[in-house]
């Protein structure tokens, strides 16, 4: 058992999965509540309106067949209609009548069940002229909708209390039932719903479950692994992507490690080794000073040569890890390429070499980190100096378009051969041939890896085409903003 399924054994309380389920749950639970109680509220609103409504078919019914006439009841039914008789006894069935005093004059044995109403009520509603509708229990506890109104004897000019009802017996079987039915319901529903939600949310994880055991997998020496993309460009798509990125970012830095520390080992164990071999030389077999002071300088030299790969490759490791920030100004490019070009007429001049700049404008105005810049240039200078023999050329080429900056570098020297050339920025990659040998004065093989380096940092292009014995070629691409061309530059000196 893993880290991560030992955690979620520890502490299922805390899983995200076990989470989201008791979520979905909780949600089902709440809405079906909240859409029950609403549905229940409309059904009982609904058979309430019924129920009045066939109280007052009742109540309608009851003035067309039934009469007080000089204080006595009068139906006009015909009892040999089984309709009107039928009609007759549902009416009777919850009837109350009395007079505009209270004193009650005929009532249903149901009514009676009920409770006969009070005389102050049967004053107020015959004064008032009223229609009082109230809700009563009999001893049973089945409720009952009343209907009290008044009627008029008009042979006696009197007024009367009359009070008709039903029973919501079938209302409330119906509403209990729907209230049991959703009792019943709602549990399986967020039962089910939780079961849903167990699965979804495990399906929805299994991205998130894969990044974490791919990470767990992950070490130095196991960085090219990668998370395939599920192809749906969601969210986890994107959370996969970054992990991936990440990954890639770490692989690089890795491999930077990996290769500083290759390097230093490769570099640095002939200059130890052969100032270690003169050291010995010089303690066995040295008998005059002279001997000793030959050795120590010859093992000075080396421990110089040693310290400068030292500074090399850390300047270029701290610059591919961006610890070393560029200061970038305005500058005239054709006043910097000018200079570098006259710091080398020197050195050309011992080589036999012509130097020259063969074309540029009067002025190209552009924002880099001279410092840089200038070590840029010198380093290729350097190259194309040092490789091409007496009685070559070496030209600059500057060109400021609208939008880009174009150096050329091209020497007549002896060239580069094509399975050299993808690899000549490559740290420490020396070319063989005649005209290298193998003293320490041929270089470090890290100037054309801090060239690339400036050159991506200013984010501009290099481009070197070569071909064996008709000399080589460096391009830089870098872009250009048109406005430069209307600000004033800053001239040193």
């Amino acid at each position: 058992m893993g880290p991560l399924e030992a955690s979620s054994v520890r502490r299922p309380s805390r899983s995200l999965r076990l989470r989201l389920t008791l979520s979905y749950a909780l949600f089902f639970t709440i809405l079906l509540t909240i859409l029950s109680v609403g549905f229940r509220q409309f059904l009982s609103s609904s058979l309430d309106a019924q129920i009045r409504g066939n109280v007052d078919q009742d109540w309608a019914a009851l003035k067309g067949y039934f009469r007080v006439q000089k204080g006595e009841e009068l139906w006009l039914i015909d009892q040999g209609d089984p309709d009107e008789a039928a009609l007759q006894g549902r009416l009777r069935r919850v009837f109350f009548l009395a007079d505009s005093k209270g004193r009650e004059m005929d009532a249903s044995d149901i009514y009676k069940s009920l409770g006969i109403d009070p005389p102050a009520q049967i004053r107020q509603v015959v004064a008032g002229k009223q229609t009082l509708w109230e809700e009563k229990v009999d001893a049973k506890g089945e409720h009952y909708l009343i209907r009290a109104s008044f009627d008029r004897d008009e042979d006696l000019d009197a007024y009367y209390y009359v009070a008709i009802g039903r029973s919501l017996k079938g209302n409330r079987e119906i509403l209990g039932g729907f209230t049991w039915l959703c009792v019943g319901v709602i549990p399986l529903i967020a039962f089910g719903g939780s079961v849903l939600g167990w699965i979804y949310a495990g399906r929805a994880l299994s991205p998130v479950m894969d990044i974490a055991r791919t990470a767990q997998r992950i070490t130095g020496s196991n960085l090219s692994m990668r998370i395939p993309t599920r192809k749906s460009q969601d969210e986890l798509d994107y959370l996969i992507e970054t992990f991936n990125r990440m990954i890639e970012r770490l692989e690089a830095s890795f491999n930077q490690v990996r290769q500083f520390s290759t390097d230093v080992s490769h570099e640095l164990r002939t200059p130890i080794t052969v100032i270690r071999g003169q050291l010995e030389v010089a303690l066995f077999t040295a008998k005059a000073p002279e001997e000793y002071r030959n050795a120590i300088a010859d093992a000075l030299h080396d421990v110089e040569r040693l310290s400068a790969i030292v500074r090399a490759l850390l300047l270029l490791s701290q610059a591919e890890t961006g610890q070393v920030v560029l200061q970038k100004s305005r500058v005239d490019l054709s006043e910097v390429i000018s200079d570098i070009v006259d710091q080398f007429q020197i050195p050309a001049e011992g080589a036999g070499v012509r130097l020259y700049i063969a074309d540029a404008p009067e002025q190209c105005p552009v924002d880099v980190d001279r410092v840089q810049f200038e070590r840029m240039l010198s380093n290729l200078l350097s190259n194309s100096v040092k490789f091409t023999p007496a009685g070559g050329e070496v030209h600059v080429c500057l060109r400021c378009n609208e939008n880009s900056i174009e150096i050329e570098i091209t020497d007549t020297g002896r060239g580069i051969s094509p399975e050299h050339l993808p690899h000549i920025f490559d740290r420490f990659y020396r070319i063989s041939g005649p005209s290298s040998d193998a003293s320490p004065e041929k270089g470090l093989g890290l100037g054309l890896s801090f060239v690339a380096w400036i050159a991506k940092a200013h984010e501009a292009s290099i481009d070197v085409k070569s071909q064996p014995g008709h000399g080589t070629t460096f391009t830089i691409v870098m872009p250009h903003a048109r406005e430069h061309a209307a600000e004033p530059l800053a001239r040193e000196g």
